[in-house]
């Protein structure tokens, strides 16, 4: 039989970063699911030298076109290129030369606002990045914002801070506070990536703004890491990133059997959102009562009891436990073990484990008490919990359109 023509493909991205990954990810299974055999080059001195790909022996490239020295480098390449970037509301501004798959800039922060506009906040901000080169996008996601707010009758806040570096993160973080403390409360902020989100979350931890109570939070890009580095979850709109691999995939395979594809452009569509604690916003209950689940939201899992509670609010207990009653209609215990029984839910959902230790990193004194508690709250165990999450397979993504209850 006659084997397929292999070819000598090059991946120009940041393999660092979260997109970037799930860009590759997308070629890789375009590889798996087709005969397409392609020996793949994921070469960094590219990414950093990008003018050396003017000599690379190579057959074919698919490059992050954000970055504009890639994308100048490869204006005039006599390979067969794909570009991956971000959609621009200009089409004027699309490369013509090469065939482009783009994110949904427009779609992402529409799909972030949608969401805070559902769980009833009336006021809307953004947190972006400063302008420079290759942060076009981001510039393209402050437009939508602003467009939205036109459209809605709303007041545009935009804060773009600094560029993070490590002499500079006490100054950007003081600001950041500073800029925080000054919005009306509450407020819905949708921060232009992850990383964006995660300095909001921080600098509302040490200044001790309750989130998502006084500021929701949600960011782009559905990064792991964001979450796991996180006290409080992130709420993060999923970019259609490994779709936008394989479309870039199939195309660059079209062009190396004779297709000419010039200046032909795909927009993919967000893949949905991940509602996670910094978006489960609730109208503001009594001020003890929300500083109480704001303490509770970050160290429910470290064993916390309704005392240490009480000591962070600076009531008697008795009187929080009053409080709680009117607000929520339930016992700050049993708010503590709600917050325990979400993280373990999580994990046993998303983790292959040992159960032990799984009630360990949850704060539950013993298995067996974590065990009692599954049955009582949710009629199966700890193990048959997690057997059937697998089984079902992973949560589809969730559609911004639809209304959820915390």
């Amino acid at each position: 039989m006659k084997m397929p023509p292999s070819y000598k493909i090059a991946l120009l991205f940041n393999a660092s970063k979260a997109y970037d990954r799930q860009i590759i990810s997308g070629v890789a299974a375009y590889l798996r699911t087709t005969r397409t055999t392609w020996n793949v080059f994921l070469e960094e001195d590219f990414y950093c030298r990008p003018e050396r790909m003017a000599q690379w022996q190579g057959d074919g490239i698919i490059a992050d076109f954000d970055d504009p020295a890639i994308r100048e480098a490869l204006a005039d390449s006599p390979l067969k290129v794909v570009g991956v970037g971000g959609s621009y509301a200009n089409p004027a501004d699309y490369p013509t030369s090469v065939p482009y798959v783009a994110t949904d800039n427009g779609g992402l922060i529409e799909m972030a606002y949608n969401r805070l506009v559902e769980v009833g906040l009336p006021r809307f901000a953004l947190f972006s990045l400063p302008q420079g080169p290759g942060k076009r996008w981001a510039t393209e996601r402050e437009n939508a914002y602003l467009s939205l707010m036109e459209r809605d009758m709303l007041t545009p806040e935009i804060y773009r801070g600094h560029n993070t570096s490590s002499d500079r993160w006490d100054d950007a973080v003081e600001h950041l506070t500073v800029w925080l403390q000054s919005l009306p409360k509450p407020i819905g902020i949708i921060a232009v990536t992850d990383a964006r989100a995660r300095q909001l979350l921080q600098a509302c931890l040490l200044a001790g703004i309750s989130v998502p109570e006084e500021v929701a939070l949600v960011g782009i890009d559905d990064d792991p890491l964001s979450r796991l580095l996180t006290r409080i979850p992130l709420t993060s709109v999923i970019q259609g990133s490994e779709q936008m691999g394989g479309t870039a995939a199939h195309m660059l395979s079209q062009m190396l059997h004779g297709a000419r594809l010039g200046g032909t452009r795909v927009v993919v569509p967000p893949a949905g959102i991940n509602i996670n604690a910094t978006c489960q916003h609730l109208p503001a209950p009594h001020p003890r009562v929300m500083r109480a689940r704001h303490f509770i939201r970050q160290y429910a899992c470290l064993g916390i009891k309704a005392e240490q509670v009480a000591d962070y609010v600076g009531v008697s207990r008795s009187s929080l436990e009053k409080h709680f009653r009117e607000e929520v209609g339930c016992t700050v215990h049993d708010e503590i073990l709600r917050f325990k029984l979400r993280a373990a839910t999580a994990i046993l959902a998303s983790e292959p484990g040992n159960i032990a230790q799984v009630a360990l990193s949850c704060g539950f004194t013993s298995v067996q008490y974590m065990h009692t508690v599954f049955k009582r709250e949710l009629g199966c165990t700890p193990r048959h919990y997690q057997d059937r999450a697998f089984a079902e397979g992973p949560p589809a993504p969730v559609n911004s359109n639809a209304h959820y209850l915390i």
